[in-house]
Order: C-alpha cells, then sequence, then structure tokens
C-alpha cells in the first residue's frame, strides 16, 4: 500500500507538468483547428532561459522563473505572428500549419544545436532535494512545488477563461472563429492571447522538467507524452487535457513501479493507439471535423 501511495504521489507531481504542456496544445487547438507541434521547442527554450537565469545572470529563482516565462510568453506569439499568420490570412490548409508548426519545431531545435551547443546541463540545486516524510512516504521538495504551482496555473487559467471577458471571447472563437469575427471580436487578438498563455505555461513547465532532469536540445520531444495525454483526454478540451495528463503520468509511474521503467513509453503510446481506435474523442471531447 505504502508503495502504491509513493507511485501515485510521483504520478501526480509528474502528470502536473504533462498538464501544463497538454493545456497548451489543446488551447490552439481549440481555436486554430491545428497541434502545435512548435510548442516543444518553446519547451525546451523556457528550460534554458531558466538555467542561464540562475547561472549566467545569477538571478534568485522567482526572478529568474519569472523572466523564463516572459521569454516563452513572447517567443510563443513570435511563432505565431511568423510562422501561422501569413498562413492565416491566405486560408491555407491545415495541413499548412502542420508542416509550418514541425518546421519551426526543428529550426528552434537546431538553432540550439549550433549556438548553445548539445551539451546536457543540469540545474544548479535551487531546492534543497532531501525529500519531506510523512510516515513511511517521501514527497520531494521539487515535485511539491511543481504539483503546487502547475494546480495554481491551471486554476488561475480556468478562472481566466471562465471569468474575463477575453476568456469568454476565447471560448466563443472555440466554438465558431467565423462567427465570432461577425459578431466584432478581435479575432487576431484572441488567437495573440491564446499563444500567449501556451507560451506561459510552456515556460513553467520547461524550467520544472530541465529542474527535475537535464536540460538539452531534444528535451522538447517529451511533449510527444503531453500530446498523447492531450488526445487521451480529448484534444481541444481543458478539463480534458488536465485529466488525460494526471492519468498518464500516474499510469506510468505505476507502470514503471510495479511492472519496469522500460516499459513506461511504450505504455504511452498503447494508450494512444487504443483511444484513437475505441475513443478518437478522447474522454472529454468532441467529435468535429476538418481537425488534426
Amino acid at each position: 500500500m505504502i508503495q502504491f501511495l509513493q507511485q501515485l504521489i510521483n504520478g501526480l507531481s509528474i502528470g502536473s507538468v504533462y498538464a501544463l504542456m497538454a493545456v497548451g496544445y489543446s488551447l490552439v487547438y481549440s481555436i486554430m483547428n491545428f497541434s502545435n507541434f512548435a510548442h516543444g521547442g518553446v519547451i525546451m527554450l523556457g528550460a534554458y532561459f531558466g538555467f542561464f537565469s540562475l547561472t549566467l545572470l545569477r538571478l534568485p529563482f522567482v526572478p529568474a522563473f519569472l523572466l523564463a516565462t516572459v521569454g516563452t510568453t513572447v517567443l510563443a506569439i513570435g511563432v505565431e505572428r511568423v510562422a501561422y499568420k501569413p498562413l492565416r490570412l491566405r486560408n491555407a490548409p491545415f495541413l499548412y500549419f502542420i508542416i509550418s508548426a514541425m518546421g519551426a519545431s526543428i529550426l528552434l531545435e537546431n538553432i540550439v544545436i549550433a549556438t548553445i551547443g548539445p551539451t546536457f546541463r543540469t540545474y544548479p540545486e535551487v531546492i534543497a532535494r532531501a525529500p519531506i516524510s510523512i510516515g513511511q512516504l517521501a514527497i520531494g521538495r521539487l515535485d511539491l512545488i511543481m504539483f503546487a504551482i502547475s494546480a495554481c496555473c491551471l486554476a488561475g487559467l480556468i478562472l481566466f477563461i471562465e471569468k474575463t471577458k477575453m476568456g469568454k471571447a476565447i471560448q466563443a472563437a472555440a466554438y465558431n472563429i467565423k462567427a465570432c469575427a461577425l459578431m466584432g471580436v478581435n479575432t487576431d487578438r484572441v488567437i495573440l492571447i491564446v499563444f500567449g498563455l501556451g507560451g506561459f505555461l510552456a515556460g513553467v513547465a520547461g524550467v520544472f522538467f530541465g529542474m527535475k532532469y537535464t536540460v538539452y536540445p531534444q528535451i522538447g520531444n517529451i511533449t510527444t507524452k503531453s500530446f498523447i495525454a492531450a488526445v487521451f483526454g480529448g484534444l481541444g478540451s481543458l478539463p480534458g487535457a488536465v485529466i488525460g495528463s494526471v492519468l498518464l503520468g500516474i499510469i506510468e509511474t505505476l507502470v514503471s513501479g510495479y511492472i519496469s521503467s522500460q516499459f513506461r513509453d511504450l505504455i504511452a503510446f498503447v494508450i494512444l493507439i487504443g483511444v484513437l481506435i475505441f475513443r478518437p474523442t478522447g474522454i472529454m471531447g468532441k467529435t468535429t471535423l476538418d481537425k488534426a
């Protein structure tokens, strides 16, 4: 029972970071009708922004954390302006957006390799690694902070979507962006805000993932897991993205703890295939057309 609770705690921690990534996917998907594969590059640079803010600029953790999130917010908006807006203005097919997203992801990764190098880098110890013991359970301080901040960010996003005027505009655009534009909503600004929110969450996820593991140019590949979580929960559904991410994190840790860590990645793709075959809309998704 103790081992199960320990794995459950570990799963909630990593699942909360998956949720930050998956929500970024779902936000863009709900508005733009395509999967933003450049999101992984933004997360990767968020990890680097946080690392260099701590090591080169020697900032305390909180200013370094905020600087990283501001950097990824600006970067995500820049990617939308350069890679996607020209396609939107020409009413390009969704396939073109996906190709552009993949190109942007590869470009960001190779810029980092060419300028910073492929070396693995480790965050300095800004949070004590000694776990907090509760009986026989050991809770990592970093895991606890990751879960708490991720939960606060996700709760803040939900409140923003549900309670603010811009949040209502985002909901309207997600339902029908063309009708939303006809009603006088500035859809270009809505898209800008959506990418900015996704970039902010990507920065939070990048810093935490870099702190928990290491920083390297291919770290953005972890967003494959968050994409699986978004599909599992239902692409375009924010609650679905959160639920799918938490479930995926728990399932992965249980598989690692009770079977073998070698099956951790395998189970994620088995879940993806199973969802696509038996329930393509995911747990909370809706049936939609022309989305890829």
